[in-house]
């Protein structure tokens, strides 16, 4: 199997998975300056930055990731991102990122939209392991991977340096496609 070259949509339990498209560079905006985003997940804070961090993530022609915004299936608003990138289709491996703008928190959307995206890395991608890190200190992010099926497996010492400059120790979750 293999990453297909242009984005896919995907439907989850409560939303959509969908490209990215020029029309949601003010909603990205938005959320991009959230204090929250910006220290775990920090994205491009002008309009040019935007635009081009959507043309990227919408180019799937590297065979190396897929990227999608969470959305609400109803309107089309954005809620967040998820990705499954860095993929080794030799290995059957990938990793898993996601984050979620303030207005989608704490609505069970980006535990679904990870299920979502793992399921069509499983099924259609053909993957077998995923994984995916989050700073200690950001347990909302471990929540979303355990009801995402995500198994602890262990903690990585000051393994990542985020947005505030400091190295964070991390988790490390798994989920197997036989999971």
């Amino acid at each position: 199997m293999s990453v297909p070259s242009a984005p896919v949509e995907v439907r989850g339990e409560g939303v959509l998975l969908r490209a990215s498209r020029e029309s949601d560079a003010d909603r990205l905006l938005e959320a991009f300056g959230d204090s929250g985003t910006q220290l775990w997940n920090p994205g491009p804070s002008d309009p040019a930055g935007v635009l081009a961090w959507i043309a990227e993530r919408a180019d799937w022609s590297a065979g190396t990731h897929t990227s999608w915004l969470i959305t609400q299936p109803h309107d089309g608003d954005v809620l967040g991102s998820v990705s499954v990138w860095k993929i080794d289709l030799d290995q059957g491996d990938g990793e898993v990122g996601y984050w979620v703008a303030p207005w989608g928190r704490g609505r069970g959307v980006a535990s679904s939209a990870v299920r979502a995206a793992a399921a069509y890395a499983f099924e259609e991608v053909g993957l077998h392991r995923l994984h995916l890190f989050h700073a200690v200190e950001n347990p909302a992010s471990c929540g979303v991977a355990r009801k995402a099926g995500f198994l602890l497996e262990g903690t990585l010492r000051q393994s990542y340096r985020y947005a505030d400059g400091r190295r964070h120790d991390e988790h490390l979750h798994a989920r197997l496609a036989t999971d």
